[in-house]
């Protein structure tokens, strides 16, 4: 049943973070040093790769693709959200909505497949390390970075569509600080039952999908360390894992708690405190959990600043 008052809608009005006047100032000075630490993090990932002749191998490929994907992931949302932080004009059109989900959609889910790819990555380099060269060469990396992309291009687009061919009601005001497909929803005037299922089978083929695929190399991995006869042999092939493990850990417990559940459990507040986990602070805290981990980065970071 439509609800009343429906309207043809030409921009949304993004609530943000908080409504109370007196943060948003607070809020716009945090997410901007946020903002500009990750991305001069994700740069210096990429630089590094780019630089360092000893870092030109598949798992560091698959980083500086990862900080590539993060720089675009974070930039999607946070530059709009600093807007409307700074100013009283808090409105984004109708296609700048739809293109902002379709963008954050899409990199959100490429980074699902991104992280399964490095964890098949580091599944070939402990369970089968003579063999590692052969099975990650260039072909099979770039491979496996396109089918990335093109899973998040289509699970994007599915739904963008679905959700900016409904109609929506007279009220324009969207409970975030993006366009997210959840608080979007919650403006329509038709039924969204369809849209909601579509969520749930898509998005748990998405992120369980990819989740299932990483944990199956980890599975493998931790079986092959196991049978590691020296502490000193399964400590070092368990610290080659251990900053991905981690990555996963944050970026897919916040996502699959946002879109695999039922409608019935949303929260506005507590939604926009989780997507700032998966969407802001994972961005962020990559490329330290990454460098900081892992000795070849940060020798080859004091060269790269010298």
């Amino acid at each position: 049943m439509e609800k009343e008052n429906s309207t043809t809608t030409n921009e949304f009005i993004l609530l943000g973070l908080s409504e109370t006047s007196d943060l948003q100032l607070l809020l716009f000075t945090v997410f901007l040093f946020i903002y500009v630490i990750s991305v001069l993090g994700n740069v210096s990932i990429i630089l590094v790769f780019r630089y360092s002749a000893n870092l030109h191998s598949a798992m560091y490929f698959y980083l500086a693709n990862l900080s590539f994907l993060e720089i675009c992931y974070i930039s999607s949302t946070v530059p709009k959200m600093l807007s409307i932080l700074l100013t009283e004009h808090k409105t984004i059109s109708f296609y700048g909505c739809a293109m902002q989900m379709y963008c954050f959609l899409l990199l959100g889910s490429t980074e699902c497949y991104m992280l399964a790819a490095m964890a098949y990555d580091r599944y070939n380099a402990i369970c089968h390390p003579l063999l590692y060269g052969a099975i990650m060469n260039k072909r099979t990396c770039v491979s496996l970075i396109c089918g990335a992309w093109l899973i998040g291009a289509v699970n994007a687009l599915i739904h963008t569509v679905l959700t900016f061919t409904l109609q929506f009601c007279g009220t324009r005001k969207i409970k975030h600080f993006f366009c997210d497909i959840p608080p979007v929803l919650d403006l329509a005037c038709m039924d969204t039952r369809i849209n909601e299922i579509v969520i749930y089978i898509i998005c748990s083929s998405v992120i369980v999908g990819s989740f299932l695929l990483t944990m199956i190399s980890y599975v493998n991995i931790i079986a092959t360390i196991l049978n590691i006869s020296s502490v000193s042999g399964r400590k070092k092939a368990f610290s080659t894992c251990t900053s991905h493990l981690i990555v996963v850990i944050l970026f897919y417990g916040s996502a699959t708690f946002m879109y695999v559940r039922p409608k019935s459990s949303y929260s506005m507040d507590r939604d926009r405190f989780i997507a700032v986990m998966y969407a802001v602070i994972a961005p962020l805290l990559n490329p330290f959990i990454y460098s900081l981990r892992n000795n070849d980065v940060k020798i080859a970071l004091c060269r790269l600043v010298k």
